[in-house]
């Protein structure tokens, strides 16, 4: 049985415009004698094995790049990284560690991506964090992923730019 949020409430509103999820009528008609209603909240899943945290089912945000709340859709690549940077806002940089090798010594290099990913207030990711991001269509000129899963810091006393495969 799919989980829904108990009782409507307002989104947030935090911008100049009124918050409201495209998907939701907020003014229907609520019918007396009728136990069971639809929920309110627009949310959906993923697929591909990806669990829709309690936050975007519970929750008061309204974020059309989300990919749980709002219209868009994970398809691609499923990546995983360290979180490096927060300093935007909905939007993070995961670092991806990788070793190339190179043939005429016949050994590995270190070498490392930066990737910038759309993030959904379902999510508090913090520095060091990794997270699981899924490919989904553009979303600006940088940002071509969005946070699907997040797991706490395991360690904290690497740096930014230490190398991490896990």
């Amino acid at each position: 049985m799919p989980r829904v949020a108990k009782e409507y409430k307002e989104c947030d509103q935090h911008e100049k415009a009124y918050q409201s999820q495209a998907a939701v009528f907020i003014a229907r008609k609520r019918v007396i004698g009728n136990a069971r209603q639809k929920p309110i909240r627009f949310t959906r899943s993923v697929g591909l094995g990806i669990k829709t945290p309690d936050a975007a089912i519970e929750g008061n945000f309204v974020d059309k790049k989300c990919p749980f709340t709002g219209s868009v859709s994970i398809r691609g690549r499923i990546l995983k990284g360290v979180v490096i940077s927060t300093k935007m806002k909905r939007t993070i940089i995961v670092r991806r560690d990788y070793l190339h090798y190179v043939r005429k010594y016949r050994r590995f290099e270190k070498r490392h991506k930066n990737i910038a990913a759309h993030c959904s207030p379902a999510f508090t990711v913090k520095d060091g964090d990794v997270v699981t991001i899924g490919q989904c269509r553009p979303l600006s000129k940088t940002v071509s992923f969005n946070v699907v899963a997040h797991e706490p810091a395991a360690h904290q006393k690497a740096g930014k730019k230490s190398f991490r495969v896990f």
